[in-house]
C-alpha cells in the first residue's frame, strides 16, 4: 500500500519550491540541498551528457563577481563546501558551512545559482574533464564501474536512461558553450526545484533562501517520461573485451517493478541483505565466492540503484529513479592468463573462473526462489537491517538527503516508514516476495575481460560447456567434500542462454556498437 502524502505531490514528481526541513538546533552546521527535477533523462539526443556538464560547470565555475578561485580563496576559513550530484532523474546542489558563517556563505549560493559566469575558460575546463571521462577513464579506472555502466547501456538501451550521466565520446564534444546556457535556463528553475535545508537556522534564513532562489528562471520545463528497463529474453551476454584487463568482471540484472514506493520493498530489502548486502561478509554471495573459494574481494546484489559502489559503504542518498531493477555484482574473478601462471597443474586452462562464478550465483538464487529463507536466516537478516538501516542516515547531510529522496517515492521519511514495516514483516513475506519478484531465466549479463579471454569464454558460455572451478593441487585437497560436491552442480548448471556477442572496449557507449564474430 502506497503511502499518502497529505501535500500535493505524486511519486517521482514535486512541486515548485517544495521544501524540506531537518530542524537540529543543537548542531554547528548548515545544509542546504538544492535538488531540480532534472537529471540525465532530459538531455537532448545528440547532446547525452549536457545535464552533467551544465551543472558541473555552475559549481566548477565562477560567478559574475567572483571567478571560481576566488570563491575558493573566500570560503576556505568558513569550513564551507559545495558541490553537484546529477543522476538519471534529480540533479542536487549540496552546501554546507559553519553556523557562524551562513550569513556570509549564502551569496555565494545565490551567485552561484542565480548568475552564474559560464565563461570560455571555466567552459573548456570542464568540457576536457568530462571528454577525458567518457573517452578513456571509464574504460581504464575501474572495471566493475565499467561493467555496471555497461549493464544500464544494455538493459536500457533505447531509452533516455540508457546513456551515462556523462554522456559519450560524441556528444560531449558536441556541446556548445549556448547549450549549457540555454539549458540552465530551460531545467533548472524555480518551478522544478526542491529546498532542502537542515541543521540550526533561522526561520528568516529560510524566507530569504526562499525569496532569493525564487529569482530562478521561470520556465515550466518539459521533463521528459523516464525510460523503462527492456524484458530479456532468455539470458544476453555483452562480453566486453579489452587489453591487460585486470580480471573478468560481471555486472548481470533485469527489470525490477518495485521500488521504495511500495511496502512489499522491505521484504525485499530483508531478501537481498541475505543474498549481498553491499560489502557485507555475512551474505550468501560473498561467503560461497569470496570466503569459501578465495575467488574474488566481494560478490554482492542490488534492489535499486547504488551509487558508487566502489567507494561507499553505505548506500548514499541523491538518486532517487523510478525505474528500477535487481543485479548482482561479481568483482573482477581471475581469467586463465593468469591462472596458468600462477599453477603448473592449470597449464592448459582456456577459462578462467567467470562462468563457473556466474553459475554459482544464479544456482544461489534459484535456490533462494525454491527454498526461501529459514525462519532462523530471516530473523538474523532482519535484526540485523533494523539496526544498520539507520546508519544510512547518520549525518546532517545524509538524513536530509533521504529525507528528500522519500518525498520522490512519494513517503514522509522513509529510514522510519522502512524501520516500521521491517517490524510487521514474517518470513513468509519475504519468502513470497522473492517467489514474485526474482528469476534466472532472463538476464543481460555484462562482462568485462581482457582480448585473451573473451573469445574462449564467450564459447564456454554459448555453448554450455561445463565450467569446473579451478583451484590449485594443494587448494583443493583442503576443501571439504560437500563444497566440491556443490561445485560440480554448478559447472554443469544449463543457463538460458540465447545470446552470446562479444564488443570491443574502444566501441562502447557509441550509437552503433561493433559486434566481433565469435
Amino acid at each position: 500500500m502506497k503511502k499518502i502524502i497529505l501535500i500535493l505531490l505524486i511519486a517521482g514528481s514535486i512541486l515548485a519550491q517544495e521544501i524540506v526541513e531537518l530542524k537540529l538546533p543543537s548542531s554547528n552546521k548548515v545544509v542546504i540541498d538544492l535538488r531540480f527535477q532534472n537529471g540525465s533523462i532530459s538531455d537532448p539526443a545528440g547532446k547525452e551528457g549536457l545535464t552533467y556538464f551544465t551543472a558541473n560547470l555552475v559549481t566548477q565555475g565562477g560567478t559574475d563577481k567572483m571567478s571560481f578561485s576566488e570563491i575558493q580563496d573566500f570560503i576556505y576559513p568558513m569550513a564551507a563546501s559545495y558541490y553537484v550530484n546529477v543522476d538519471k532523474e534529480v540533479t542536487t546542489f549540496s552546501f554546507a558551512v559553519h553556523v557562524d558563517f551562513l550569513d556570509q556563505f549564502s551569496p555565494i549560493i545565490m551567485d552561484l545559482m542565480l548568475h552564474p559566469s559560464f565563461n570560455e575558460n571555466d567552459f573548456q575546463r570542464v568540457k576536457t574533464n568530462q571528454q577525458n571521462y567518457v573517452d578513456q577513464v571509464i574504460r581504464a579506472s575501474s572495471d566493475e564501474e565499467y561493467s555496471k555502466m555497461a549493464l544500464e547501456d544494455l538493459l536500457f538501451r533505447g531509452s533516455n536512461y540508457q546513456h551515462m550521466k556523462q554522456g559519450m565520446s560524441e556528444s560531449v564534444n558536441s556541446i556548445t558553450l549556448e547549450d549549457v546556457k540555454s539549458h540552465y535556463k530551460n531545467f533548472f528553475t524555480k518551478n522544478n526545484l526542491m529546498i532542502g535545508i537542515a541543521g540550526n537556522y533561522s526561520d528568516d534564513f529560510l524566507t530569504k533562501l526562499k525569496s532569493g532562489l525564487g529569482k530562478l528562471s521561470d520556465v515550466k520545463p518539459v521533463i521528459p517520461k523516464p525510460g523503462k528497463a527492456l524484458t530479456p529474453d532468455g539470458l544476453q551476454f555483452e562480453i566486453i573485451q579489452k587489453d591487460n584487463a585486470f580480471g573478468s568482471a560481471i555486472f548481470a540484472g533485469f527489470p525490477l517493478n518495485i521500488t521504495r514506493e511500495d511496502d512489499d520493498f522491505a521484504a525485499m530489502v530483508v531478501a537481498n541483505s541475505y543474498l549481498g548486502e553491499h560489502r557485507k561478509s555475512y551474505s550468501k554471495l560473498y561467503k560461497l565466492l569470496r570466503e569459501t573459494r578465495s575467488m574474488n574481494y566481494g560478490d554482492y546484489s542490488y534492489i535499486e540503484w547504488y551509487d558508487n559502489g566502489g567507494g561507499n559503504m553505505l548506500p548514499p542518498s541523491g538518486t532517487p529513479r523510478s525505474s528500477n531493477y535487481f543485479a548482482i555484482w561479481i568483482r573482477p574473478v581471475q581469467i586463465a592468463k593468469q591462472l596458468t601462471q600462477q599453477y603448473e597443474e592449470l597449464k592448459d586452462l582456456e577459462v578462467g573462473h567467470a562462468h563457473f562464478a556466474f553459475r554459482m550465483a544464479l544456482m544461489e538464487i534459484d535456490r533462494l526462489i525454491k527454498d526461501g529463507l529459514t525462519e532462523e536466516e530471516f530473523e538474523a537478516t532482519r535484526d540485523f537491517l533494523l539496526s544498520y538501516t539507520k546508519l544510512y542516515a547518520q549525518s546532517p547531510s545524509s538524513r536530509l538527503g533521504y529525507l528528500m529522496d522519500s518525498r520522490f517515492y512519494g513517503r514522509q521519511d522513509y529510514i522510519s516508514e522502512l524501520d516500521g514495516l521491517l517490524k510487521k514483516l514474517t518470513l513468509n513475506d519475504v519468502n513470497n516476495a522473492i517467489k514474485k519478484y526474482w528469476q534466472t531465466e532472463n538476464m543481460f549479463v555484462t562482462i568485462i575481460t581482457d582480448k585473451s579471454e573473451a573469445g574462449p569464454l564467450a564459447a564456454s558460455i554459448k555453448e554450455n560447456k561445463p565450467s569446473p572451478m579451478s583451484y590449485s593441487n594443494l587448494v583443493k585437497e583442503g576443501l571439504p567434500e560437500d563444497v566440491l560436491k556443490e561445485d560440480e552442480a554448478a559447472a554443469n548448471m544449463k543457463l538460458n542462454v540465447k545470446k552470446v556477442e562479444i564488443i570491443n572496449s574502444a566501441d562502447t557507449f557509441k550509437k552503433e556498437e561493433k559486434k566481433v564474430d565469435l
